[in-house]
């Protein structure tokens, strides 16, 4: 299996790159968000890559961060959702409207990908509402700097002692919901403002529930 492609470009397009490793050239398949923000020809860059195999196709498609790559892999589980249709989505939304548009059962978002009906659409939502707070919850920490050739350390998050109690789920729904939030882009004042009393008002719901509550508190009134 290919995880990652780093090596200098060679040919650039709207949907793909050809990137020469130590002499091979490889061409990988991007979204429309990722093609644009890649370096001219001549230049190093790195992209995690999954492997698409079928009798009678190999193709290479990369993402510039390890979470880009989570949700490729998620999308694709919907029944219709190839991916093609992935990374239009992922090109017109990016992960974190992705992960902001199945929160709030937004499928019109979806729908404005190239090639995405409604119904399609719809059932992106509805198929993901449940498995996307994993996603989310990763961050954008996971990452690989498409500009250049430095190795991609990814940070080890020191293991906590076990606890003798049992764990509290609502906490860990809070939590949960909390990363998630400030892995879109919220600032940690107003996440946690918005998951409180998202919690207060349903102390025991799960953390896709808080997700969406949480989001319709912060989205803007008018």
């Amino acid at each position: 299996m290919i995880g990652r492609i780093a090596g200098v470009i060679l040919h650039r397009a709207a949907d793909h790159v050809l990137i020469d490793v130590r002499g091979v050239g490889y061409i990988v398949h991007v979204s429309s968000r990722t093609a644009a923000s890649l370096p001219p020809v001549g230049e190093a860059a790195a992209l995690y890559t999954e492997l698409l195999v079928r009798e009678d196709l190999l193709q290479l498609f990369g993402f510039p961060t390890l979470l880009e790559k989570e949700w490729h892999r998620l999308l694709t589980t919907v029944q219709g959702v190839g991916a093609k249709a992935s990374m239009a989505i992922l090109g017109t939304l990016g992960p974190e409207g992705v992960g902001r548009a199945i929160a709030l059962g937004d499928w019109n978002a979806v729908k404005a990908a190239p090639g995405v009906g409604p119904k399609l659409a719809q059932r992106v939502i509805m198929e993901l509402k449940e498995k996307a707070p994993t996603v989310m919850a990763l961050g954008g920490a996971l990452s690989v700097d498409v500009g250049g050739m430095d190795e991609v350390i990814e940070p080890v998050q020191p293991r906590k002692a076990a606890a003798k109690s049992v764990p509290n789920p609502s906490a860990s729904a809070t939590a949960d919901a909390l990363s998630a939030l400030i892995n879109l882009g919220y600032g940690q004042g107003e996440a946690a403002s918005a998951v409180a009393q998202a919690s207060g008002a349903e102390p025991d719901a799960a953390a896709p529930a808080l997700i969406r509550a949480s989001l319709k508190l912060l989205a803007p009134k008018g």
